[in-house]
């Protein structure tokens, strides 16, 4: 079932220890839901505005979600563009790293 992302995705665990090389994040949640909190260097790019997403360079961008399931959509719809998108499995459900906000 999810051979098609095999590769593609990482746990929030491998996450973490890449954040000390400074990678692009991308949050697919709706803004409410990222403000609840979200990992400190996380760009906001709802899922439905996620088509309009351009990158720099070519560095992987991983995408992460509450469960894992709106950030493997968004990886789908970023790889069509042709970026180097990964999803992060579990999504914040999984996360134990820092958390910026929680206040609503």
């Amino acid at each position: 079932m999810f051979s098609f992302f095999k590769g593609n995705s990482i746990t929030t665990s491998e996450l973490q220890a890449k954040l000390e090389t400074k990678p692009e994040v991308i949050d697919v949640r709706e803004k409410n839901e990222f403000a609840s909190g979200h990992i400190p260097s996380a760009k906001n790019i709802p899922l439905s505005k996620v088509t309009s997403y351009t990158k720099k360079g070519e560095e992987v961008v991983y995408v992460i979600c509450q469960s894992g399931m709106r950030s493997r959509q968004a990886v789908k719809k970023l790889k069509a563009k042709g970026i180097d998108a990964i999803n992060v499995k579990g999504g914040m459900s999984a996360w134990r790293g820092a958390v910026r906000g929680g206040k609503l």
